[in-house]
């Protein structure tokens, strides 16, 4: 009889080392109202890869922070996911029940919210909450667990972080506030971290030092990132790949220089293009004409099709993600590839 103890243990080993930290597969989020059905996040996907930043864009309504939220598994009634597969580690998260994800959220995968009163309790000092967050993954000392909270928060900026632990939310100012929720999610250094635009509410220098923390947070540990975002700088200098969003589908995807030099679809181009350090002084900003489409009647074919300059009667058939490029996807029937050959 052959012996087959463990010669597939290796195998398994090897493919979670090889899988991506994150691939989201034809994820389908949607609505189911009174008023009708909304594809909050319709066929979307996109990987990414240990120690990476993938910057999610798009204006508001596209469906990015759906799009993070049911990577949490955190999407309430009337909301469901109702196709595709959630890959974190080769492991599909969308199959998992409520106490299998609360194992993960928090220790190998978090989330930075856009408020960051999704995250504190307001009864509770800061360093109540950063000890118990600590202790309900790892088996430590409170002292132990009290000098990470501090190194966490002085990480993020936040001067003379053994007083400040002793503070109550309500004495932080809405900055500082964000900046304790960022250091309590960078507590486990997690494999995954999901950030919802969470520099919006900081000043410059600060959303600048949190940036380079970031950044050094995936070089050196290897936590992959999605970050969301609408700020297009703010990816430039942190992303390796970009995926922009557009009535809740991908429209482009890409290595983030490329994709911001020479946009592929016509709404990464008029998104680029709207931004005012492109334009001249003294000229009229440049604008996408239109109103995005309503998700509860999506038009026929393209989404962006009423509002592009490109437009034309094939349109009227939804385009896929299409390669024209090695590593440049754009869900585009005439794409601006006449401006990346002159690039």
């Amino acid at each position: 009889m052959a012996d087959t103890t463990n010669t597939s243990a290796p195998t398994l080993v090897a493919a979670q080392a090889a899988a991506p930290t994150l691939e989201v597969r034809n994820l389908q989020t949607h609505f189911f109202t009174r008023a009708g059905v909304v594809k909050a996040v319709n066929d979307v996907s996109f990987t990414i890869g240990r120690g990476k930043v993938l910057g999610l864009v798009g204006e508001s309504g596209s469906g990015k922070t759906v799009t993070g939220f049911s990577i949490m598994k955190l999407i309430d009634p009337p909301g469901r996911i109702v196709g595709g597969s959630i890959l974190f580690q080769g492991r599909d998260l969308a199959t998992l029940s409520e106490e299998e994800m609360r194992t993960l959220r928090g220790n190998r995968i978090a989330m930075i919210f856009q408020d960051p009163m999704m995250t504190l309790n307001p009864v509770l000092r800061i360093d109540t909450q950063m000890i118990e967050t600590v202790q309900a993954h790892e088996k430590v000392s409170d002292a132990d667990a009290r000098a990470r909270a501090r190194d966490a928060l002085g990480m993020v900026g936040i001067p003379s972080p053994d007083e400040r632990l002793k503070s109550y939310p309500h004495q932080f100012s809405g900055g500082m506030r964000q900046r304790v929720a960022i250091a309590i999610a960078l507590l486990h250094r997690p494999d995954l971290i999901v950030a919802d635009e969470p520099t919006t509410a900081l000043d410059v220098t600060i959303q600048g030092q949190i940036l380079a923390e970031v950044q050094k947070l995936c070089a050196t540990t290897g936590t992959a990132m999605l970050w969301i975002t609408h700020d297009l700088s703010v990816v430039a200098g942190l992303a390796d790949d970009i995926a922009v969003m557009y009535a809740g589908r991908v429209v482009e995807y890409g290595d983030v220089g490329e994709v911001l030099d020479a946009p592929l679809h016509p709404y990464t181009h008029g998104l680029i293009g709207s931004v005012p350090s492109r334009n001249k002084r003294g000229v009229p900003l440049r604008q996408i004409p239109g109103m995005t489409p309503s998700l509860l009647n999506l038009p026929e074919g393209c989404s962006f099709r009423a509002r592009c300059p490109r437009a034309a009667e094939d349109c009227i058939v939804m385009p896929t993600l299409h390669p024209w490029l090695p590593n440049r996807l754009a869900r585009c029937h005439h794409p601006h590839l006449e401006e990346v050959e002159s690039a």
